[in-house]
């Protein structure tokens, strides 16, 4: 771990580059190994800081992903495999999330909503259309709504509150004809909207961003982008709309706006989609919005390319 973080991976050090380009003060990362005593990514932050800029504020938790169940959920006779697991994983803690914040993280208050079960979400789409349930009645009693985690997490700058809804949801595909994963997806997303209706616990009613990956262009891909449009439109949030010119130059035949794309993928892949959010809530005062994605032949976008198929969205807010 120590040679890979030290640069020796050239994905991690064009990770560590581009977050120390970006330098935010709070930082959501996504596809972060989890360890029990957050090893791994102490040394990302301890290679950032080489980098030049400093978080002495770190948080993780335990995901979903690879989260044994004791249950053949993919069907293929065999128990134990990654599809098996709470959210498809290799391991248990492969591709969790984390936070990287210059601010205190009030650990003690976060609200970790990743163990509530799929069935318990009012109207989950868990009903096919010929009205057989989508899940056997074991799988119904285990399966956790959460792909990878639904956190509320409050981080206190300058003696304010300011509250991280995160998440990273199932990419809506890698399914069949009962459409599972797209399912999950609108599911997750859809768990916003009732959590600030205040369903599950009570909501921050001010100073709040829903911050994550929800894996759906609500402008047109795979899945059920309902939700998406949904939390979109809510006026309980504000929808900045990030834009980049690499992305405008990149995916000019993606769904909706290619200005707007944050990600990225080659055929046969869905081209580029605008899948990752940072939404403010409606008090809070947005200077400006951007998605980290330089044109071609620019500095850093080679960079950028090698770190990730997504790329870092960031939104500016005035705190007085």
């Amino acid at each position: 771990m120590r040679d890979i973080l030290g640069g020796k991976d050239p994905q991690v050090q064009a990770v560590v580059a581009v977050i120390a380009h970006a330098a935010p003060d709070i930082l959501l990362l996504l596809d972060v190994d989890h360890d029990h005593d957050l090893v791994a990514l102490r040394a990302l932050r301890d290679a950032v800081e080489q980098a030049g800029v400093l978080y002495p504020h770190v948080y993780a938790r335990a995901s979903n992903r690879g989260m044994t169940t004791g249950l053949d959920l993919d069907g293929d006779g065999r128990q134990g495999g990654a599809g098996d697991t709470q959210g498809y994983a290799e391991f248990a803690g492969q591709g969790g999330m984390a936070i990287l914040s210059r601010h205190p993280v009030g650990i003690d208050r976060v609200q970790d909503h990743s163990a509530l079960l799929w069935r318990d979400l009012p109207d989950a789409l868990l009903t096919l259309p010929d009205g057989q349930p989508l899940l056997t009645a074991q799988a119904l009693a285990v399966q956790r709504l959460s792909t990878t985690g639904h956190w509320t997490v409050p981080i206190t700058v300058r003696g304010r509150d300011i509250h991280l809804l995160a998440f990273h949801a199932t990419p809506p595909v890698f399914d069949g004809p009962e459409d599972r994963n797209g399912r999950r997806n609108h599911d997750e997303t859809r768990f916003w909207s009732l959590y600030l209706d205040g369903r599950f616990a009570p909501p921050p009613t001010e100073r709040f961003v829903l911050i994550g990956d929800g894996n759906m262009d609500p402008a047109g891909s795979e899945g059920l982008p309902d939700a998406m449009r949904a939390i979109l439109g809510d006026p309980r949030l504000q929808d900045p709309k990030p834009t980049s010119v690499g992305g405008l130059r990149a995916n000019a035949t993606g769904p909706g706006d290619p200005a707007l794309h944050t990600a990225s993928w080659p055929p046969p892949g869905p081209s580029g989609l605008r899948v990752d959010l940072v939404l403010p809530s409606a008090d809070l005062k947005v200077l400006s919005a951007s998605v980290l994605w330089p044109e071609p032949g620019a500095p850093l976008a080679d960079t950028v390319q090698t770190a990730s198929r997504h790329r870092l969205v960031s939104v500016t807010l005035d705190w007085p």
